[in-house]
């Protein structure tokens, strides 16, 4: 069916009304700790154009999710705008829960070169202490971990969130983060978030109801497509493990620090560093004083 305007505005409509909706969460306007949280020297460079981290195709368009816009929608509805916000708590992105709430532990397996190693540690303090958690798992990731990611898929301990297909910020003006370039189109950002999704759906049965760009930046205009295409965008208020390169009593200090309603980012890529370590501390002394752990809110139409 041929793009309309009444159906272009439908979906901006849908969009601004989706962005309202967060807005009215209560959310801190920068997160606690601004540290780049997705990233780390040991990741080397994210963005590959050859070889075994090559960036994936495009989803297929037999895989285009039921009411989801497509690529070429997308693009004619986002192409003329200009984005007006650069950074990690864009408007619409969910950086706190909504009270009453508990606390939402979040783990990046960022996948690529030096970044497609699993923590194991990190999966068993969880289990051991019987704490939810919503893992955002990267295209690349899965790839190299494609037992392990459906072993996570059928624990419902774990909710797994899209982080994306290349691990690049989202931008739709080629804007990078920490040396990491971003997405340069509304079609870029459409590929960094679906081609993944798809992917995550086939692990799972369904769609993702999250995503986090690699870096966790975003424009405004990338956040308004985010909510188009039926996703949250999510940020964090609480960063764990600064990007995995934190010694263990860091990461204890920094997690258990959270409180009801806080959004806290930690990595399960990185075995080597102090993040499980510092978890099994963490998750000791919140739950001797009582803190509730939850998984991400689900939106009201989920």
């Amino acid at each position: 069916m041929a793009w309309t305007p009444d159906r272009r505005s439908f979906l901006a409509a849908a969009a601004a009304l989706s962005l309202g909706a967060l807005a009215a969460l209560p959310q801190d306007s920068r997160p606690k700790d601004l540290r780049e949280p997705d990233a780390t020297p040991a990741d080397g460079p994210l963005v590959e154009t050859a070889g075994a981290d090559a960036q994936p195709a495009p989803v297929p368009a037999t895989a285009q999710p039921q009411g989801a816009p497509s690529r070429d929608q997308v693009i004619g509805a986002f192409s003329h705008r200009t984005a007006g916000y650069w950074g990690l708590a864009a408007p619409g992105v969910l950086s706190r829960l909504p009270a009453p709430a508990g606390v939402a532990l979040t783990f990046d397996f960022c996948g690529g070169t030096g970044g497609n190693a699993a923590d194991t540690g990190v999966l068993t303090e969880l289990r051991r202490h019987g704490v939810p958690a919503t893992l955002f798992l990267n295209h690349r990731w899965i790839a190299a971990n494609a037992a392990l990611a459906a072993e996570l898929a059928a624990d419902p301990l774990f909710e797994l969130a899209n982080h994306g297909t290349s691990h690049r910020p989202l931008s739709v003006s080629g804007k990078s983060a920490y040396n990491i370039p971003g997405t340069r189109n509304p079609g870029e950002v459409y590929d960094e978030i679906m081609t993944n999704d798809a992917r995550i759906a086939e692990l799972t049965g369904k769609r993702p109801l999250f995503f986090r760009p690699g870096t966790a930046y975003l424009d405004d205009v990338s956040a308004q497509i985010v909510h188009a295409l039926g996703v949250t965008p999510v940020g964090f208020s609480v960063n764990g493990d600064a990007g995995a390169t934190l010694p263990a009593p860091a990461v204890a200090k920094e997690i258990s620090g959270a409180h009801a309603g806080d959004i806290v980012i930690s990595h399960g890529n990185h075995p080597a560093g102090g993040t499980a370590a510092g978890l099994a501390r963490a998750l000791d002394a919140m739950k001797q004083r009582g803190e509730v752990f939850v998984h991400l809110p689900r939106p009201a139409a989920a």
